[in-house]
């Protein structure tokens, strides 16, 4: 077990996490809304430490970065647990497991040999309690990889195993991506900004409506951060906004999502417009049309965004 980062034991005798804007109040023996940080007696406990999943070689692009390292290989990987409660996540299983942690046989992925085209990955079961973060490191020079991706699961929820993963990477003389929702508070997102190369994070929505409706969240905290990882850091950054019909597609909402960005981001910034398909575990919007996404980057082509890319068409 590892102990969590940011939180503090209260006058009412309850632990306040303060890895992010909700600010979980925990009794002991219960968890966060994220499942995987637990108040064992006065501690909060990262449970999800080494309880890598999905561990797979990925094309940069699939993060997606299309400006960083372009054309060299990724290796990615998560754990399980997140901070939003998004219905639409694409990897619903992970991200609301509810019975993993202690379980990682169950889910625990090791690679087993390179893929042989670049849009393939490779991966095979293998029943084993924890991945070090060394492993992790040595496994992504074995198999050629450029960088290691925290992605899958919401990274932000392992803050330390990440850090941890980060310095190994770094001492090996590879790269760090986060794949992120940027819901994170000031102080843990400057020291976990300060351990990655390249971030793509999602901008579900550019209204507090979306984001409380479908996600729990706030939308103030992402653009702050944003604008963190712009402004006051050497972090690269791209952004992804997965374009869901009737929920945030409108041409309204698009153009004062891309000229806050040209404003506050610059011009430069790559934005991925990704289409939405229904899911077993949300199937509440029909799937986004290509003349939609064709919409949103002409849009943002016009406020003045140099990057526009396509995904999931």
């Amino acid at each position: 077990m590892k102990t969590a980062r940011y939180w503090h034991l209260q006058k009412d005798g309850l632990i306040e996490c303060t890895l992010c804007p909700r600010r979980c109040r925990i009794a002991d023996g219960k968890r966060g809304a994220c499942f995987v940080r637990k108040r064992i007696g006065d501690e909060l406990i990262a449970e999800s430490y080494g309880l890598a999943c999905g561990l797979a070689v990925d094309p940069i692009e699939k993060k997606p970065l299309n400006h960083f390292l372009p054309r060299s290989s990724a290796l990615s990987f998560g754990t399980v647990g997140c901070n939003l409660t998004c219905g639409f996540c694409q990897n619903f299983h992970l991200s609301r497991a509810k019975s993993v942690v202690g379980q990682a046989s169950l889910y625990s992925e090791s690679l087993c040999s390179p893929p042989q085209k670049r849009d393939t990955r490779s991966r095979i079961r293998e029943a084993r309690p924890t991945i070090v973060p060394e492993e992790i490191a040595e496994m992504a020079i074995k198999y050629k990889c450029e960088s290691v991706a925290f992605t899958y699961n919401e990274p932000i929820v392992f803050f330390e195993y990440a850090i941890d993963t980060a310095k190994a990477v770094h001492e090996r003389g590879l790269q760090t991506v986060a794949v992120t929702n940027g819901w994170i508070e000031p102080e843990p997102r400057k020291e976990f900004f300060e351990h990655i190369d390249a971030a793509n994070v999602d901008l579900k929505a550019f209204t507090d409506h979306f984001y409380q409706k479908l996600c729990g969240a706030t939308l103030q905290p992402i653009l702050d951060t944003l604008v963190y990882i712009k402004n006051e850091t050497d972090v690269h950054l791209e952004v992804t906004t997965l374009i869901i019909p009737g929920r945030n597609d409108s041409p309204a909402e698009i153009d004062a999502m891309t000229k806050w960005a040209v404003a506050n981001l610059g011009p430069d910034v790559p934005w991925h417009f990704s289409a939405y398909r229904p899911s077993l575990q949300w199937n509440e919007a029909p799937p986004t049309p290509v003349e939609t996404l064709l919409q949103a980057k002409e849009i943002a082509e016009q406020n003045g965004l140099q990057h526009i890319h396509l995904g999931n068409i």
